[in-house]
């Protein structure tokens, strides 16, 4: 975020972590992009260069807030289309983003009559699968983690790459696991919005999280994943392990990542597993099951085998 925001943005940031149960890392991304669009409509409306002169945010008032219109936002984002090259999932956040913040100007503390946003329309996405690991490839990353030489750096590995791979977890949800939080065959995570879901643990999971916990080094951190200094592992050095082991693995880590080990373990499980998408809707902690459903695609061998169903497919 921009090191100078105006009132009426930290109270609306405020609003969102204390109110609404947003992330940090939600309310980071919206002080962001609102402070982005502050910018630009500051230079846009009066001229003014924000970016050379941080303090002139101060002039996004109530006053200036009340001259913002719907075609001023279409500027903004034809500006991050045209100039910026925003991709168009990159312009729906900022949407989101702008839709919130207008709402709550109107809505919540009303100081708009009118909301600038309403008849703010989000690109139209092309539609993509997600990228994940075959059954055979997570078997080889594991494989490959398992021949780490350091009894506590292996087994920890391990036991965060098999969360990842069959529980589905998002960085910052593994990241915040406690040692206490294992229960018999589950532990409890805090996803998005703050939301509590419970995750059930596979026999194969509570193996490699007692083999973690066997080698890991005594201290007062409660966290379950510790880093070589006995703290908490951030989400960025959880991310550097499994990048390390995805390169070892031969996979490329601009392609793959935690979150497509998420990918992979959603997909597994309706492929494999033949889980519902309500089940898998809630496994994951979406709020929406259209975002569930990118896992729901097909790919070439379901397509292969369907056509050989057909009857007449052995007709010479």
């Amino acid at each position: 975020m921009h090191r100078m925001t105006p009132p009426l943005l930290a109270d609306f940031l405020d609003y969102l972590q204390t109110i609404r149960g947003s992330s940090e890392s939600t309310r980071k991304e919206y002080g962001y992009d609102l402070s982005h669009m502050l910018r630009f409509l500051l230079a846009r409306k009066q001229n003014i260069n924000a970016d050379e002169n941080p303090e002139a945010l101060n002039k996004c008032t109530e006053r200036f807030h009340r001259t913002i219109t719907l075609r001023d936002l279409h500027a903004f984002l034809a500006y991050l289309d045209r100039e910026k090259q925003n991709a168009a999932s990159s312009r729906t956040r900022k949407i989101s983003a702008m839709r919130t913040y207008f709402s709550y100007l109107t809505d919540t503390i009303q100081i708009l009559d009118k909301n600038p946003a309403d008849g703010l329309e989000s690109p139209r996405l092309q539609k993509r699968y997600p990228v994940y690991l075959t059954l055979d490839e997570s078997k080889r990353l594991l494989t490959q983690i398992n021949q780490t030489k350091n009894d506590f750096l292996r087994t920890r590995d391990y036991a965060m790459t098999l969360l990842f791979l069959t529980c589905g977890l998002r960085l910052s949800e593994l990241a915040q696991i406690d040692i206490d939080a294992i229960k018999v065959d589950s532990l409890n995570v805090i996803g998005k919005g703050n939301k509590e879901r419970t995750i059930f643990l596979t026999n194969s999971v509570l193996e490699a999280i007692r083999d973690c916990k066997k080698h890991r080094p005594e201290t007062e951190d409660p966290a379950l994943f510790l880093s070589t200094h006995k703290q908490r592992m951030t989400n960025r050095a959880i991310q550097y392990r499994i990048d390390k082991h995805l390169a070892e693995a031969g996979f490329d880590t601009k392609l793959y990542s935690t979150h497509k080990l998420r990918h992979t373990a959603a997909t597994l499980l309706y492929k494999h597993g033949k889980v519902d998408i309500r089940t898998l809707q809630e496994l994951l902690g979406h709020e929406s099951i259209a975002t569930t459903q990118i896992y729901t695609h097909t790919d070439d061998e379901q397509l292969r085998e369907a056509i050989a169903k057909n009857p007449l497919a052995d007709l010479s």
